[in-house]
């Protein structure tokens, strides 16, 4: 067995809302990282056109969703014109609009679009975060500005009473196993990452993974509508929710 675990904090009592709002307050004060938070801001000043009129968010992102989640969905970093511009986990860009329609015709959005952070969206079952806080150049964090964000991380994955990880991605897919460790049978090789893989992680929650919803994924066709539910259909059932069935 290869077992790295959370370590424990003070706030870490799962489901814990007063946890998740000190955790949500420390994230968005972080400046641990020169390179991401030049980079943050910078996007945040110059901005993208179309967007030349609003107000960016500009600093780290916390996660998002039920307190009372039974499934943990983890991703990379925020987008630069996405997150970063709206202040919520994939919200305003291409690759939350094929996310949460996903977990709408799931049963685990109440709405199919993700806009803004006040634009009424609730999750139910479900909390999306990322390993890395704050919108990395090139959507590439280093090793260490990925390492300077683990203890969010270890934080969150102690506060909320999930059942079952969707990775979206090996970025996500490797920072949950480096927190929570993998179980491993004696002659067996580490389990890799791939879409719809799954593991058993050290505590015997279970892992699934997913290509992550990228432009370059889901305009490629490498990442199809129906794929993407159908892991988050079994991200579900594994997680002990009901799915909805999305197909027609």
């Amino acid at each position: 067995m290869d077992a790295t675990r959370p370590t424990s904090t003070p706030d870490a009592a799962p489901g814990s809302l007063p946890g998740l709002e000190r955790l949500a307050s420390d994230i968005v004060a972080c400046r641990r990282c020169p390179r991401l938070v030049a980079w943050r801001e910078q996007v945040a000043s110059e901005k993208r056109r179309a967007y030349a009129d609003e107000e960016y968010w500009g600093r780290p992102v916390p996660g998002f969703g039920d307190p009372g989640a039974a499934l943990l969905i983890v991703g990379l970093a925020p987008g630069a014109h996405g997150a970063n511009r709206t202040g919520r986990m994939f919200t305003g860009d291409r690759s939350g609009e094929v996310l949460y329609a996903s977990l709408h015709r799931c049963g685990l959005a109440d709405r199919p679009t993700s806009t803004a952070r006040d634009d009424g969206l609730t999750l139910h079952g479900a909390w999306i975060t990322n390993a890395v806080r704050c919108a990395p150049p090139a959507n590439r964090p280093t090793t260490e500005e990925r390492d300077a964000c683990a203890p969010y991380l270890t934080r969150e994955l102690a506060l909320l009473p999930w059942r079952a990880v969707l990775a979206l991605g090996a970025f996500g897919w490797d920072a949950v196993v480096r927190h929570v460790g993998v179980d491993i049978a004696p002659g067996s090789a580490r389990p890799r990452f791939g879409h719809g893989a799954r593991a058993t992680l050290a505590d015997g929650r279970p892992l699934i993974g997913s290509y992550h919803v990228s432009q370059q994924n889901t305009f490629t066709g490498r990442l199809t509508p129906a794929m993407l539910d159908d892991v988050v259909r079994d991200a579900m059932v594994a997680a002990g929710l009901a799915p909805t069935d999305p197909r027609p």
